[in-house]
């Protein structure tokens, strides 16, 4: 199944470069303002279920835009076909296609390619997380000030949901650095992969974290919400590190008011 969803990832990867500048329609979500959609993400989901379906006709599948199939069995893929719309439809290459593999609710397997960089992430659960073959481990800081942290503000900002503009006020003060790519599945893939140190978001979909927790967690990180308790994909609140500075991005959050 993991070749299969490397081969979904790298098509759509493909279709989103060449479509680079060519979008002829955007659309707003109903009631999202902030969040946009294309025919491109369209298309792209599209190749990735029909490639998905040829395999696996009876999988069930949870996706970004076209949402989640009926179907009882037991394998779940869980797709954004275009992490960073925002991005993709400025011309900043900062995008992905993300792909996860959940078995009984548990994510057995995940890819996340970037087809600015041909970076491709992939993990299967207990046997570890690559980049390009090569084995991820999480990064070694201990302390906040010597950490670069990364997050993404939802949708709904102006709502301020679990203190969003707080959270990044107080991280932005204690941390070395800080900063905001615009790909939940990318900032994750790049925890595991030692370059960011911890990651926080509020209002992430299933398909932004999918691959990239399992990531984390192969990569020897530590994933939760923000009270400390295990975190699913299916939870509103994701706190990622490196595990060594977990405890004290939790003590930040605990704060819950800006300074």
């Amino acid at each position: 199944m993991l070749t299969i969803a490397i081969e979904a990832a790298k098509e759509a990867g493909k279709f989103l470069k060449y479509s680079v500048g060519r979008v002829k329609n955007i659309e707003v979500k109903q009631g999202e303002e902030r969040n946009l959609v294309s025919e491109i993400d369209k298309g792209s989901e599209a190749k990735i279920i029909g490639i998905i379906k040829r395999h696996y006709p009876h999988h069930a599948i949870l996706a970004e835009e076209s949402g989640a199939s009926d179907t009882s069995s037991d394998y779940k893929w869980v797709i954004d076909p275009l992490d960073g719309t925002t991005n993709f439809l400025h011309g900043l290459p900062i995008f992905c296609v993300t792909i996860g593999i959940e078995y009984k609710g548990e994510i057995v397997a995940g890819v996340v390619y970037d087809p600015n960089t041909e970076e491709l992430f992939t993990a299967e659960k207990g046997a570890g997380a690559y980049l390009n073959g090569k084995r991820l481990k999480v990064s070694t800081s201990t302390t906040l000030i010597g950490s670069l942290l990364v997050t993404g503000f939802p949708y709904d900002i102006a709502q301020n949901p679990d203190n969003a503009i707080g959270h990044f006020v107080n991280f932005v003060v204690e941390a070395q650095g800080l900063r905001r790519l615009g790909s939940a599945a990318l900032d994750l893939s790049y925890v595991a992969a030692g370059r960011f140190d911890g990651f926080w978001e509020v209002n992430l979909n299933p398909w932004d974290m999918a691959a990239g927790i399992l990531f984390v967690r192969e990569a020897g990180g530590r994933v939760t919400d923000f009270a400390g308790a295990e975190s699913t994909i299916y939870k509103k609140q994701v706190l990622a590190s490196n595990g060594a500075i977990h405890d004290s991005m939790l003590r930040i959050l605990s704060k819950g008011f800006a300074r």
